[in-house]
């Protein structure tokens, strides 16, 4: 290795060194002109924009500006940040000379400073943003990434600890993973108030909230990742949180699942939720949210809360993931059975991302190989490679030594254990580089030769390192080579292990690098390009992306197409993401920040499919991300900034709209699909289907989180044709809006020509599983909202249920038109209590209670 020539980081990738790992002045009174600053252009509390230029004129608090687009602009000097280092090579001689300090000779320093600025120049290694922006910087700002603290004693002083641990820590830049399991579910038992529990998610919701707040103050977000292990009673609850806006905004969700839970899912058996005696005598002394240790170690009763079959459980978790992407699942059991740390700290949690399970008090040690750079003549250097991988396990090791600890527990366990976490970014460059294409056969073997070849030169470094400086100080030689992960390594390596013992706990994990990879320039973690070319919505601005390495073949291949290596995360199977992950996973000791892309119409079954998959193979976890999934995405194909926080709703109806075909055959097929005529002066006219005097038909009476949904669906040619829908009393808003829905419905039925039940099954398809406030129903006869109603209507009456389940009805009257009283109506989900609106919140949970009527949802009363 050694020091090269390179590219001045430009656009996006320049904003944000600048913003995020350069060093910066804060006092204004040091502002003159000349100097390169990052501008606030856009002050959007939810879409900021910012942009680098250089100071051109300054008059007391007034700054003029030349942005690198050509553009001057006049602003306030509050409004700018002026970095200290404005290029790369500044902060890399900062943090060599940083991470060397705690080498314990002079001559050490000057060597290992001299061969980690070579290994950080170029961007062959990129270290974890914290590292980036504390290391040598500031004596306060942490170099850990994110941290795991204990899961909170179950008392009102023991959630306040906790919030009070989590403020420090992300206040300081760092995230927070906490396992929610150790608090009383919902309705248990409070002794000192002689009342009961408002239950563990409600209290997931404060901690939530309290990050969401630290996210208005920095310029770094809080980031916070909460779980709940499958036998808690609060499991359902915790799963579907987010389907009720507002409760849990500012964390990631995830449950903790166990093999045994896995086998009762494939064997469809029965799962008991369950909870210790909060009467036991040793209760608040013991109790720390260890199921394992309290029932089998220290041979503790528990109660059976509730039982629920397990696939039950298992499918409201793949349609909540299917639905918006959480809760992920982190298998913790097998996890723990792969851990190196298995004999003496239990992992309970993982990281915000996911990519590092920790124990209590553990935390992430981050910095990544930049994959692309170890690329020569179409083929992997493998020698500068291993150097590389050796050179980074010291730079992190040294971290642990060099950074901050503002709790005690922090440095006592991480001393103990000396926990590091090396991964990658840009394989996806450099597999394009190799034409090797990214899912292929070829690439398993690949991954399996690569990652492989990283896990070993990194514990032979950590030997080495051991040899010199001692083993960290829980290390057992015989127990830790029993670990699963160990059992996979040759002989060569158990056995240096064995006779020089090892520095680190752990040494590998693969972290998303979203930031720095975008800031380098390459692919991001170990996945694919999203996309070669794209949008990125972030605290930054609305910027749109070119992928080099993409952009440079088709310079010197004008006119051809990419090469079929050159794939993109859509263009893969879903299972394609899953066998990457579970091959790299084979040599990753702690875990992986890996997303399974699926298209929008992913099915929930193909979901479960998916997730089965991932356990199967040896994922420690899976994360799903369907596309228009979420109401904001990060990355798009498609410039729509000001539809960024558009509904779920919305951007299928804009996937509609912008599903362009490429070709004229396609262009004349899509034309007549959508009902589109041309004109003799070439202009277009709308295929509208007028309506029969007559029609044949079903209506359906379904149980909905409004009330009552009477849906009717009439047919022509035996494919439906019109859609009614009346919920509430007449002259509501919630009528309003479901005649609204029945007509736009209608509407599209009635356009143009398609086989027929296409249309409805399209209909079908942007109507299913739409979320409000709440559901009805369980399994099957869950409806999430009137949409969800109606797209369950015309599913039965494609499959031919109206003949078993509704009666067929005659009907003439106009769209808008209620049925008859006399209409004979079949209720598919049962009848319930009638309940009335409430007028603040609009749930049909309008009760008469104590003389008023009370809203169940939100607190509303009429009385008061």
């Amino acid at each position: 290795m050694g020091l090269v020539e390179h590219k001045p980081l430009e656009g996006l990738s320049e904003k944000i060194f600048l913003d995020r790992y350069a060093m910066k002045d804060l006092d204004y009174i040091n502002t003159k002109v000349g100097d390169t600053v990052l501008v606030l252009t856009k002050d959007d509390p939810k879409f900021p924009q910012k942009e680098v230029g250089e100071i051109v004129a300054l008059e007391k608090n007034q700054v003029s500006i030349l942005l690198r687009n050509g553009e001057t602009i006049t602003t306030t000097v509050e409004k700018t940040t002026r970095p200290i280092e404005v290029t790369p090579e500044a902060m890399w001689d900062r943090l060599a000379r940083a991470i060397a300090s705690v080498e314990k000779t002079e001559e050490k320093q000057a060597e290992w400073t001299s061969k980690f600025r070579e290994l950080l120049d170029d961007w062959k290694l990129v270290p974890g943003g914290r590292i980036a922006a504390g290391a040598g910087a500031s004596e306060e700002l942490t170099l850990f990434n994110c941290y795991v603290i204990p899961s909170p004693h179950d008392s009102r002083g023991g959630i306040m600890d906790t919030l009070t641990q989590m403020t420090e820590i992300m206040s300081r830049g760092g995230g927070v993973g906490i396992n929610l399991s150790s608090l009383r579910p919902r309705r248990a038992l409070v002794r000192g108030v002689n009342g009961s529990s408002s239950g563990s998610v409600s209290w997931g919701g404060l901690f939530s909230y309290t990050t969401g707040l630290i996210e208005q103050g920095g310029s770094r977000r809080g980031a916070l990742m909460l779980m709940m292990n499958d036998w808690h009673p609060d499991l359902m609850e915790f799963i579907t949180v987010k389907q009720t806006m507002g409760l849990v905004t500012n964390a990631n969700l995830s449950v903790c699942v166990s093999n045994s839970f896995m086998k009762a899912v494939k064997e469809d058996l029965d799962w008991e939720l369950v909870f210790p005696d909060v009467n036991d005598p040793d209760y608040d002394a013991l109790w720390d949210g260890n199921m394992k240790k309290w029932r089998e170690e220290l041979g503790k009763p528990v109660k059976l809360v509730k039982t629920v079959r397990a696939r039950e459980i298992w499918h409201t978790i793949i349609e909540s993931a299917w639905k918006s992407a959480e809760p992920g699942v982190v298998f913790t059991e097998y996890y723990n059975d792969m851990s190196n740390s298995w004999y003496f700290n239990p992992i309970i949690c993982t990281n915000p991302c996911g990519e590092q399970g920790l124990p209590a008090w553990g935390v992430c040690n981050l910095s990544s190989l930049n994959l692309s750079k170890f690329v020569l003549d179409n083929e992997v250097d493998w020698t500068s490679l291993g150097e590389a991988v050796r050179y980074s396990i010291r730079f992190l090791d040294n971290v642990i030594d060099a950074t901050p600890y503002h709790f005690e527990e922090n440095r006592e366990n991480q001393q103990s254990e000396r926990r590091v976490g090396l991964g990658t970014m840009g394989l996806a460059e450099m597999m394009i580089k190799l034409g090797i294409r990214y899912g292929s056969p070829t690439s398993l073997d690949f991954l399996d030769k690569l990652y492989n070849f990283i896990a070993r030169e990194a514990y032979l470094a950590s030997a080495d390192i051991a040899k010199e400086k001692g083993s960290f100080p829980k290390f057992d030689a015989e127990k830790y080579l029993m670990s699963g992960f160990m059992k996979q390594f040759d002989e060569e390596v158990r056995e240096a292990i064995r006779e020089k013992g090892i520095r680190n706990v752990t040494l590998l994990t693969q972290a998303p690098t979203g930031s720095t990879g975008t800031m380098v320039g390459t692919s991001t973690g170990i996945e694919p390009y999203y996309a070669f070319e794209y949008y990125r919505q972030s605290r930054l601005g609305f910027d749109k992306q070119y992928v080099p390495i993409a952009q440079e073949w088709m310079d010197a291949h004008p006119g051809q197409d990419l090469p079929e290596y050159f794939i993109c995360a859509m263009d893969l199977a879903a299972e394609d993401h899953v066998r990457v992950q579970a091959a790299i996973q084979k040599w990753v000791d702690s875990s992986i920040s890996k997303t399974a892309n699926a298209p929008h119409d992913f099915t929930v079954e193909e979901t479960k499919n998916l997730y089965e998959l991932a356990f199967d193979l040896g994922c420690k976890g899976v994360t799903i991300y369907r596309d228009g999934s979420r109401d904001v995405q990060v990355l798009s194909t498609e410039k729509k900034e000001e539809k960024v926080g558009a509904s779920n709703d919305q951007a299928s109806a804009k996937e509609l709209e912008n599903s362009e075909p490429k070709t004229s055959q396609e262009a004349a097929s899509a034309g007549q699909a959508q009902g589109v005529k041309s004109g003799r002066d070439g202009a277009t006219e709308r295929a509208y289907n007028k309506r029969p005097k007559r029609l044949s038909g079903a209506t359906y009476k379904m149980n909905t989180p409004l009330g009552k949904a009477y849906i009717t669906i009439n047919d022509v040619d035996h494919a439906p044709f019109e859609v009614i829908v009346n919920v509430g009393k007449a002259g509501s808003d919630v009528f309003a809006m479901s005649e609204a829905l029945g007509r736009v419905s209608t509407l599209f039925l009635r356009f143009g020509e398609l086989p027929d039940g296409n249309k409805a099954r399209l209909l079908i398809k942007h109507l299913k599983g739409i979320g409000g406030s709440g559901a009805v129903g369980f399994g099957a006869n869950r409806v999430e909202s009137i949409p969800d109603a109606v797209a369950k209507a015309l599913e039965m009456h494609l499959d031919g249920e109206d003949e078993h389940q509704a009666v067929a009805a005659t009907s003439s009257y106009s769209i808008t038109s209620a049925p008859d009283k006399e209409e004979v109506h079949h209720d598919v989900y049962g009848d319930a209590d009638h309940k009335d609106f409430c007028p603040s919140c609009g749930s049909a949970t309008l009760l008469h209670a104590e003389g008023c009527k009370t809203c169940t949802t939100c607190g509303f009363s009429k009385c008061s």
